[in-house]
């Protein structure tokens, strides 16, 4: 009698928690899932597109509608769910803990049409394919190691660049004078020619002249460049492809095509140029990859040309104009403050002088110069938006639920002008990295000044974007005064682009500042 007690109670037990275990299923089930706040008027169809109307870049826009509804809200994107993301703490949990969720890039026009199908490693989807191709890149190609071994390309060309400047001021006809100089698009073919030879051993002159076809590529490139920051309606319903609302697929695919007519003749040649001299040294990124690559490899189904035309095609777009950007930024800036102008050509005086110029080997003891980098990209990070993401499966971003295939925004421009980590965060000074954020630095540990991103999809470029602008601009401030045409300040309006383009080229005073016997040296 004992024993079928003890049973029964046993049993009574069990029966209870099972039904409480229910009660507390049912609730959890029934729950009210936390969502984003959103803004009002979204439209049937298109969502919230129409609010993002391409007049403003989209980072200033989207910005707006953060200070009105949070740093943390969802857009209806067309189809698609967007989450926009700004406040440095909700970045670093979409960066940190939830960096493998949101490590994929979503299909895009972009991608389909001048990415070769998503083998660009920037807009490959995550997987197996794109680790590859990032380890190549990240390993084998943008090492210090490797990048110190074409420090002699980025001497040469900032000689060429600046020995030019100056023989537009009258250096090479036996007088020197005030010249006004379009700057804006020297510096672009400085990057561009950089990053070429770099990659594939070429360089552009700075006119069309007698290679009508370098031209062309050149102009192709900056047309890749302009569609890959434009909105493509598909992108948001992608049923309505068919339509090419404002042709920019039409145009992707003839711009494709002229890109890669010049890729594969490149890579084609340099195949039969390594078959005749048996090339067991790499001069250049594309020896690297076709020393890397096996010949009869296939990578997800790509072949090892179209990785290879892929991968530098994505260089020269992430490396050129993102780097020829800011430093067009910077020296902007500069014009309009010129007692920090001042500032940080006194500092190369005092560290170089003026009987040499200075090196790469100086910028580690030109701290102003450097404060004047980083503040430049706070101000006008190179990718304003960063890339896009989209989540691989359901998480939670400021305690908000975010369904699986919901598309990642990052708006670093807003990051790195929110008053609650910034003092007078519109205002350019450089003092304030030397002083209560000088321990910040942009390799992706400091959420709050994030320019090259961070986690798994962070910018590989970032060390040659660096090297790059610290000698660029350390050699013009070295070099030359620079004033504006009738005193004027510079018009910092903004256009529209991936690496937030200055919307007026840059004109400038240029005025000789070293000994003539300098420039005449190189």
């Amino acid at each position: 009698m004992d024993f079928l007690s003890l049973t029964s109670q046993i049993a009574l037990s069990l029966l209870f928690l099972a039904t409480i275990l229910i009660i507390y299923s049912y609730f959890s089930s029934t729950k009210k899932v936390t969502t984003p706040p959103e803004p009002p008027g979204a439209w049937p169809l298109i969502g919230h597109l129409h609010l993002l109307d391409g007049l403003s870049p989209v980072a200033r826009t989207l910005g707006a509608m953060a200070d009105r509804h949070g740093p943390v809200f969802s857009l209806r994107l067309g189809s698609h769910r967007g989450l926009v993301v700004s406040s440095w703490e909700a970045i670093k949990e979409c960066l940190t803990a939830n960096d493998r969720v949101f490590a994929t890039r979503p299909s895009i026009a972009v991608a389909k049409y001048l990415g070769y199908g998503g083998a660009s490693f920037g807009l490959a989807p995550y997987g197996p394919y794109w680790r590859d191709v990032r380890k190549m890149v990240t390993v084998d190609l943008l090492t210090a190691r490797h990048l110190d071994d074409f420090s002699h390309v980025r001497t040469a060309e900032v000689d060429g660049f600046v020995k030019d400047l100056h023989s537009m001021c009258g250096g090479g006809n036996g007088g020197e004078s005030k010249m006004v100089v379009a700057l804006s698009g020297r510096i672009e073919l400085l990057t561009f020619n950089i990053i070429l030879r770099m990659l594939v051993g070429k360089r552009f002159s700075f006119s069309k002249g007698d290679d009508d076809k370098n031209w062309r590529f050149q102009e192709a490139i900056k047309k890749v460049l302009y569609l890959g920051g434009v909105f493509v309606f598909s992108d948001a319903i992608p049923s309505l492809e068919w339509l090419d609302i404002g042709g920019y697929i039409k145009s992707m695919k003839q711009t494709f095509k002229q890109v890669d007519n010049v890729l594969e003749d490149w890579v084609q040649e340099r195949i039969q140029t390594r078959k005749q001299k048996d090339a067991q040294t790499d001069s250049d990124f594309m020896d690297v990859m076709l020393s890397t690559i096996d010949k009869n490899e296939m990578m997800a189904g790509y072949t090892r040309e179209t990785v290879i035309k892929a991968t530098i095609l994505m260089l020269i777009m992430t490396g050129s104009e993102s780097t020829s950007e800011t430093i067009i930024w910077a020296i902007s800036l500069l014009l309009n403050n010129p007692h920090t102008m001042k500032t940080a050509q006194d500092e190369i005086d005092n560290n170089i002088g003026r009987d040499r110029f200075v090196q790469e080997s100086d910028i580690n003891n030109l701290t102003y110069l450097q404060a004047i980098f980083k503040e430049t990209l706070r101000l006008y990070p190179p990718g304003p938006l960063s890339g896009p993401r989209e989540a691989l499966e359901d998480c939670h971003i400021g305690g908000y639920h975010v369904p699986r295939g919901t598309r990642l925004v990052l708006n670093l421009w807003k990051l790195h002008r929110d008053p609650n980590i910034w003092f007078n965060p519109d205002e350019f000074r450089p003092e304030r990295f030397l002083n209560e954020k000088s321990q910040m630095n942009f390799k992706g540990q400091y959420f709050e000044f994030i320019p090259f991103s961070s986690g798994r999809r962070m910018c590989p470029g970032m060390t040659f974007g660096l090297q790059v602008i610290h000698l660029t601009l350390a050699r013009l401030l070295q070099s030359f005064d620079f004033s504006m045409p009738n005193g004027e300040t510079v018009d910092m309006g903004e256009g529209l682009g991936i690496a937030l383009p200055k919307l007026k080229p840059l004109d400038v005073v240029l005025t000789p500042r070293l000994p003539k016997k300098l420039y005449q040296s190189i």
